[in-house]
């Protein structure tokens, strides 16, 4: 027998799994490096077809590895071209409904580009637009971008899409819950008629249609799983409380250090969630269209770093937040709608893994809850509780002692509640361009 190392052992060592995709080794190689060794599914029944050229609608729920499906034949694709890159003239488009959204599709996107010599920019509202102006004056081959800001650049002429070669877009539903489907309309026009399309999505239903038959030709379609996680992964729970419980028990629920993401049905009411639960010693953060795009970052790096153990956020804002081994989903405020207590559960049991969701109800609201429920398909454990309730443990962990004092005034910086993250982070005016345009 030849020895491990010998030509005829390598020789005789299985493909890369993504090498029998149609991913060059060199990428396949990038990927080993990044830990990444086999496909999820939605990759696996994709890349062969996107590779190929073909346009494609994807259907996989957050966790199922739609970015990775996408950003592949899109290296692959613009590595393979011997089209030179020009200032403001990105070769690739990939359109994402939120900020957070597409920094995350940047962050998978640029060592895939570094290892193939294309270079990746953002495209988002809420900073400033010189440093996107710069990069796009540069060069770059693949610009990720919500759709408010890139049509202010390119009616400004600091972009164009004449050179584009794939577009993608990523969330289309939620582009079309958010009311983005104009100006992605828009922006899709001024792409060449022959470019490649990719549409991935939670959901394909009605509202993508227009888009798939104005711009897409003759595209495969490939349903990888439901649109969220299944029921069956999760433990559905609602908690009957009365008013004067309702906070203590979310305080004791997330009093611990299992992460959880509690949801709440406004910006302001997320506002003063955290502010009572950091307040109560819970390491809590909050996420929604008020914060400025430095507080975003700062809040979901630390929810993602594990100093804060509870993100608090609206539906809006958590659409775009892809973080893993989220195990409780709190649903403060019932959802008004089955879809979105769906979306919102599909936080937590991503990739396979197990997680709980909780429904704080008050007597008020327990007849709509209940009819959300058999809605959504799901048949909850129904418990009265108040914060001393034995179950409560049993969902969320024991309960985690905290120190007073600096501790806790770090949380409220990170909260926007204290005086020090107040200075910081000024409010900023509000025009009415950028009240049609929250999340550009």
């Amino acid at each position: 027998m030849p020895p491990h190392d010998s030509p005829a052992a390598d020789a005789a060592e299985p493909a890369h799994p993504f090498e029998a995709l149609g991913v060059p080794s060199s990428i396949a190689a990038e990927l080993r490096r990044s830990g990444i060794t086999q496909p999820f599914p939605i990759q696996a029944q994709t890349l062969p077809d996107s590779i190929a050229g073909r346009d494609l609608l994807g259907r996989g729920r957050t966790g199922s590895g739609k970015t990775l499906a996408f950003a592949l034949p899109t290296v692959i694709r613009l590595s393979a071209g011997t089209a030179v890159t020009t200032r403001g003239r990105p070769r690739a488009l990939i359109l994402a409904p939120t900020r957070e959204l597409v920094r995350q599709i940047n962050d998978t996107i640029r060592p895939l580009a570094a290892a193939t010599g294309l270079r990746s920019t953002t495209v988002f509202g809420g900073v400033s637009p010189r440093p996107q102006i710069e990069a796009l004056r540069r060069g770059v081959d693949i610009a990720v971008a919500c759709p408010g800001r890139l049509e202010d650049l390119v009616a400004s002429g600091h972009a164009s899409l004449e050179a584009v070669e794939t577009t993608v877009l990523d969330e289309a539903d939620h582009m079309a819950d958010l009311g983005f489907l104009p100006g992605v309309n828009r922006l899709l026009a001024m792409t060449p008629p022959d470019t490649q399309r990719l549409l991935f999505s939670a959901t394909l239903d009605d509202a993508v249609d227009g888009l798939v038959r104005r711009f897409m030709r003759d595209p495969v379609t490939h349903s990888i799983d439901e649109a969220v996680a299944s029921v069956d992964e999760m433990d559905h729970h609602v908690l009957h409380v009365s008013v004067e419980q309702r906070l203590p028990v979310l305080a004791r629920l997330t009093g611990t250090e299992t992460r959880a993401v509690v949801f709440a049905r406004t910006k302001h009411r997320a506002r003063r969630l955290t502010r009572q639960l950091v307040g109560a010693g819970v390491p809590a953060v909050e996420m929604h269209g008020d914060l400025n795009q430095a507080a975003r970052t700062r809040n979901l790096a630390a929810f993602a770093a594990g100093s804060a153990t509870t993100l608090v956020a609206t539906d809006i804002a958590a659409r775009g937040i892809h973080i893993d081994d989220v195990r409780l989903v709190i649903h403060a405020d019932p959802p008004v709608e089955h879809k979105a207590y769906l979306h919102r559960s599909g936080r937590t049991a991503r990739a396979g893994a197990s997680g709980t969701v909780i429904t704080i109800a008050t007597e008020d609201q327990r007849d709509a809850v209940r009819t959300l429920s058999r809605k959504a398909g799901v048949s909850p454990v129904v418990t009265a509780v108040s914060a001393d309730h034995a179950l409560l443990a049993q969902l969320a962990g024991p309960r985690v002692k905290v120190r007073p004092g600096p501790a806790t005034e770090r949380q409220r910086a990170n909260t926007g509640t204290g005086p020090r993250s107040r200075a910081a982070n000024p409010p900023r005016p509000r025009s009415s361009r950028s009240r049609r345009r929250p999340s550009r």
